[in-house]
């Protein structure tokens, strides 16, 4: 189970971490934490060192009710960080994180290697045709509405069953435009509630049907945190440990804040294969 990154065949049977980078004032757990390039470049510099495969670039916070971004703003902050990424780390692997073709257009031109859309095409009709012309993985996520009205749609008779139509469906249409490389994401916290992230964290491994590799994106999420009855800045633990579970029913990888930990909790995992 491999992807082409850029000619770089990565090879995901072992699971890989991808570390997130948010170049936004309001993200839920480091808005603002990276607010110039000299702080941004030292956390990329350490995010590499501890291990992490991929580096995300996000320039729109997609946490619930997130103020809309400018396409315009949404260049002006990851452009210029992508450039200085690619010179100062030039095998770095970056992912830009934007439902905008545009936005996934002028990454990849300027060194990105992989477009994660959150919303697998649904909120610009020009992305699935943009990525195929690109010819770069396309990692497509489980959203419903907009990060404005997301939570408000967490309406379900079968999640699970609901989603992987959801993907067959994605899949087929990105297939048509001839794309190879996709990758899923159920979209943890997009559309649902704690209970039923938790159902689908319990059927996660029935996704391998869709034979793509499995991205899981729990990292710090109300849903580690809100039933521990803390906050995102104390839920490391628990995102370790529903990592880990994610690992087992499949997940090839982890899109984390913290990834020296991530990648601690892939070399345990792996001892069990």
């Amino acid at each position: 189970m491999t992807i082409n990154c850029s000619g770089k065949l990565i090879d995901l049977t072992t699971p890989k971490v991808m570390g997130i980078l948010n170049v936004t004032p309001n993200s839920f757990y480091d808005g603002g934490k990276f607010g110039d390039d000299k702080t941004i470049l030292i956390h990329v510099e350490k995010m590499l060192s501890d291990g992490a495969t991929f580096i995300d670039v996000g320039g729109y916070s997609s946490k619930p009710n997130a103020e809309v971004v400018s396409e315009e703003e949404e260049l002006f902050r990851v452009i210029t960080i992508i450039q200085k990424i690619v010179k100062e780390f030039p095998n770095t692997i970056i992912s830009i994180d934007t439902f905008r073709s545009e936005v996934a257009r002028q990454s990849v031109e300027n060194g990105a290697a992989i477009i994660n859309d959150i919303s697998a095409g649904s909120l610009d009709e020009n992305m699935i045709q943009t990525a195929a012309k690109l010819q770069v993985p396309y990692i497509m996520m489980h959203m419903k509405g907009n990060p404005k009205t997301m939570q408000s749609l967490a309406n379900y008779e079968n999640i699970v069953k609901e989603m992987l139509f959801y993907f067959s469906e994605k899949v087929a249409f990105a297939r048509s435009f001839g794309i190879n490389d996709l990758i899923i994401d159920p979209g943890f916290g997009f559309a649902k509630t704690i209970e039923q992230n938790f159902e689908v964290l319990q059927k996660l491994e029935l996704f391998q049907m869709l034979e793509l590799p499995l991205l899981v994106g729990l990292s710090r999420k109300s849903m580690v945190y809100k039933p521990l009855a803390t906050t995102s800045e104390f839920a490391l633990n628990g995102t370790i440990s529903l990592n880990t579970i994610a690992l087992m029913k499949g997940a090839k990888i982890l899109r984390v804040h913290d990834v020296k930990e991530a990648v601690e909790c892939i070399q345990l995992y792996n001892l069990l294969q």
